[in-house]
């Protein structure tokens, strides 16, 4: 589904980058699962600075955003949108090429800068994200503006982006805390310090991913806008609650991820939130089926 700016028609362009980020994201995702297949085979480390789950990880998570902004991209007005959107997907290319080829030298990537080359591959690597740092803004002030989209779109677009913002934002405070650790103690105490936040970058990451589905989906049900604005603010609301509780935490010192750790409050908090977008996608699936069901019934007359 394609929600244009308002007064705006696709163009010849628009459609061509599109299409090449989505090939772009697959060949990210593709990479990913082949770096999987990669640790069943050789083995190693599944943690730490050198292993075969950072590419993974990299892999799929920077295809899945890549191809996620995109598609929500389409419902915005974005300008300049061909050099926006190829510099999201040029800087997801650098990211995932530079944490690959390091894994593969076996050595760390990340705030390693013991050798020309290595600290080539980690200024890359900071290049990189600053640019989607750049393109992500750019993206969220498009997210503002008049479209043809609707208000639970909007909302879950706006949501989105300003999420993964917050996302990226704290992956470069990881990067500063670990380079200022690297620089004065050890690598190895960079990323003891850094990874405290990765349950914090991981969550603000996710908003993107889901919330535009959710909103494109309850155009499917038979309910009026109004109600299918309230249920897509419902999941941002819960998604909010829980995303926010676990970067709380994290700050805090705290893994929101392992409930074993974290405070009782923060649990019962986060999972509350997680329950409120997990009921407005149930109710959303289960509207799914009664629209369904009333369409045959009346095809059926």
């Amino acid at each position: 589904m394609r929600c244009l700016p308002a007064g705006h028609g696709p163009t010849v362009d628009a459609m061509r980058i599109e299409r090449a980020c989505y090939l772009v994201a697959a060949v990210l995702f593709a990479s990913g699962l082949a770096h999987l297949g990669v640790q069943a085979v050789l083995g190693g480390p599944w943690d730490g600075p050198v292993s075969w789950r950072k590419p993974a990880d990299f892999g799929m998570a920077f295809g899945l955003t890549l191809f996620a902004v995109t598609w929500a991209s389409t419902w915005i007005d974005v300008r300049p949108r061909r050099a926006v959107l190829t510099g999201f997907a040029a800087a997801s290319v650098v990211e995932v090429v530079a944490i690959s080829v390091q894994a593969w030298r076996g050595v760390p990537s990340h705030f390693n800068t013991t050798t020309p080359l290595n600290s080539a591959f980690a200024f890359s690597a900071a290049a990189g994200g600053a640019v989607i740092i750049v393109t992500t803004l750019a993206l969220l002030r498009a997210a503002f503006r008049p479209s043809d989209a609707t208000r639970g779109q909007r909302l879950a677009v706006q949501v989105g982006f300003g999420s993964l913002l917050v996302g990226l934002v704290i992956g470069a405070v990881m990067i500063a805390i670990g380079t200022a650790q690297a620089r004065t103690v050890s690598l190895d105490a960079a990323y003891d310090a850094a990874v405290v936040l990765v349950p914090a970058h991981a969550a603000a990451m996710q908003g993107i991913l889901v919330l535009p589905i959710l909103a494109w989906l309850t155009g499917f049900t038979s309910w009026p806008e109004p109600a299918r604005t309230r249920v897509t603010a419902l999941g941002c609301a819960g998604y909010l609650v829980c995303a926010g509780t676990i970067v709380l935490e994290a700050f805090l010192g705290f893994d929101g991820f392992d409930p074993a750790s974290a405070p009782v409050l923060g649990t019962v908090v986060a999972a509350a939130g997680a329950a409120l977008l997990v009921g407005a996608g149930v109710a959303t699936l289960a509207g799914l089926d009664r629209g369904s069901r009333l369409r045959q019934t009346a095809a059926s007359r």
